[in-house]
């Protein structure tokens, strides 16, 4: 019985047990779904407040919370980095920019390299006679022409030959008394010395002394005869003429070497050097060219051209080279002080007058980022300027497109060319604001710096010019139109560039602005009358 009993209470048990355990998995089940309901609400919920920003890569100032386009270029959005907010090594200044944007602004990069700077200064001159090839007759002594053999100026002479034959009392007069002296020869050689003497300081030669003494009687007529071999460059007596002492009766010049006279500016200085070699042309000499090489030069500044004289001097046995031609001369020199420098393209330079501004490229950044960076430029090398100050060997810097770079930092309100204190500018858009009670109003910002900022532009175009006058010229006529910000002319590639605010400004007002100041722009051409009224040196048209 009680075996019985005990059989039906495990059985009893048994099922219990069962049920319970069936209603804790349907239980289980029940909670579980509403456990896991519930985190996945909350991981939602926090996903949905971490809102994803959206910017384009060319005007970084476009900010929206869901993807589209730029209003401005039509360009597709992309999400806000989050190493632009979240990494702090990230400097706040770096300018991150896609692979798309990047393509689209044709950004190009270069990479700082020390090498020998050399340049190829063009120069302007003319032909000079050899200053220390010139001698210049003058008359010792009062007399009378009584025959003249140069009846010309350029006639060619020999040294020693006669150019003219004097009468002079004085010079008789000389002569008698060395003939005098000359019986108190061995008693007296003084006096004999002295009456000599007298007579070479009149210009008689050796020789000529020796006739009179040999002859025994004095010569009424003396020979003026020609120091040197050369042409005669001037002849200010004729035939019958009365001369008094110092009178000047010839010059004549050895041109079988001369100078060519070469102007340089300022900015030329530092690549020229005595040594260095210079190829010159003449037009009177079509198709031939001529070198010499730099012996001297001058150690002052013209004060109102701002030019120096660079001397070469040049052998002239065929006499082809005539004085005061004009020559065109091309010295390619390394720089003069030193031969080792860094250098950089032209074209990576923003310059504003006050600063030199550069872009550097950010190394190892997934996303390209550029930052903004000041330096001292020294020397320009033709395409290339030499850095003095603020780069390093090896840095990559953006050479193509850096205007563009240098806009988007100023509209993110970064450091910039323009903006050196990296304010925030805007542009123009809505932009959202605390109105002093917690919420958020919506404002336009109309201000005048932004409007300037968002309508700048830079543009390249060549402008006719020869020299340092021609740069100044240019250079004012173009920033003395309002709204011109920027404007620097090469004298190397002839090509102007300039930055303005096109809605006060436009491009052919500037155009026709340097064609007044007297300088041919690709769309305009200077007056005839402005042109003609230029200096000889900044006369750029060719006349043949």
């Amino acid at each position: 019985m009680n075996l019985k009993i005990l059989k039906k209470i495990t059985k009893r048990e048994i099922l219990l047990m069962i049920a319970m355990l069936v209603i804790g998995l349907l239980l289980g089940g029940v909670f579980g779904r509403k456990s896991q309901e519930t985190e996945e609400s909350h991981e939602h919920t926090e996903n949905v407040g971490e809102e994803t920003t959206y910017t384009c890569s060319m005007h970084p100032q476009i900010r929206q919370d869901e993807p589209g386009q730029c209003p401005i270029c039509a360009m597709d959005l992309v999400p806000v980095s989050s190493v632009e907010s979240d990494d702090e090594d990230i400097d706040p200044d770096e300018i991150q920019m896609t692979e798309s944007a990047i393509a689209l602004a044709n950004i190009q990069t270069f990479r700082v390299e020390k090498r020998n700077a050399v340049n190829e200064i063009h120069l302007l001159g003319k032909i000079k006679a050899d200053e220390r090839n010139k001698a210049e007759l003058t008359a010792r002594f009062n007399g009378r022409i009584e025959k003249l053999f140069i009846n010309f100026t350029g006639q060619h002479v020999t040294k020693g030959q006669k150019l003219a034959t004097i009468y002079s009392p004085e010079l008789i007069t000389a002569q008698k008394e060395l003939l005098e002296a000359m019986k108190y020869k061995d008693s007296n050689p003084s006096f004999y010395k002295a009456a000599r003497g007298k007579l070479r300081l009149w210009d008689l030669t050796n020789e000529q002394i020796d006739n009179i003494e040999q002859n025994a009687e004095p010569e009424i007529y003396f020979d003026i005869l020609s120091p040197i071999t050369g042409t005669v460059m001037k002849r200010n007596v004729a035939l019958g003429d009365y001369v008094n002492e110092g009178t000047t009766l010839f010059e004549v010049i050895d041109l079988s070497r001369v100078w060519v006279m070469f102007e340089a500016y300022e900015s030329d200085l530092p690549w020229i050097k005595t040594g260095d070699k210079i190829k010159f042309t003449l037009r009177s000499v079509p198709g031939k060219q001529f070198s010499g090489t730099v012996n001297y030069i001058d150690p002052f500044i013209d004060p109102a051209t701002r030019i120096t004289q660079v001397r070469a001097e040049v052998p002239n046995s065929k006499k082809e080279l005539k004085p005061e031609m004009f020559a065109k001369g091309i010295l390619k020199s390394e720089i003069a002080a030193n031969t080792n420098t860094l250098i950089i393209p032209k074209s990576a330079v923003l310059w504003t007058g006050k600063r030199s501004v550069v872009y550097v490229k950010v190394p190892d950044r997934e996303t390209p980022s550029f930052l903004y960076r000041e330096v001292v430029l020294g020397p320009e090398a033709g395409n290339f300027y030499v850095i003095h100050e603020g780069l390093n060997e090896g840095e990559e810097i953006a050479v193509n497109g850096v205007f563009k770079i240098d806009a988007s930092a100023q509209l993110a309100g970064k450091t910039s060319m323009m903006n050196p204190e990296g304010e925030k500018v805007s542009s123009g858009h809505d932009h959202s604001m605390d109105d002093g009670n917690g919420d958020m109003e919506t404002t336009e910002d109309h201000s005048e710096h932004d409007d300037q900022s968002a309508d700048l532009m830079h543009e390249m175009f060549e402008v006719s010019g020869n020299c340092g006058m021609c740069k100044d010229r240019i250079e004012e006529a173009a920033l003395s139109l309002q709204g011109v910000s920027e404007a620097e002319w090469s004298e190397e590639t002839k090509v102007l560039h300039v930055t303005f605010n096109h809605s006060k400004v436009k491009l052919a007002d500037i155009h026709k602005k340097i064609a007044a100041a007297g300088h041919d722009t690709k769309l305009e051409k200077a007056p005839d009358d402005v042109y003609e009224a230029l200096p000889a040196c900044c006369l750029y048209r060719d006349s043949e």
